[in-house]
């Protein structure tokens, strides 16, 4: 299975509550955060919701 890094690059303060949810289930807990998962299409979706905030790096 392929890993990779996510990184939360913006805030979470002015996004919808839905948004914040979602960061808060990858484990993002502010700017500068990092967490590894693997590339599961469940993680790749929630991904995609908040593409704007995160950058991903595959390891």
């Amino acid at each position: 299975m392929v890993q990779i890094k996510v990184k939360q690059l913006r805030s979470k303060i002015k996004c919808l509550q839905k948004q914040k949810q979602t960061l808060d289930s990858l484990g993002l807990r502010g700017i500068g955060s990092e967490v590894v998962h693997d590339a599961t299409p469940s993680i790749l979706g929630m991904i995609r919701k908040v593409k704007h905030l995160v950058s991903v790096k595959e390891l």
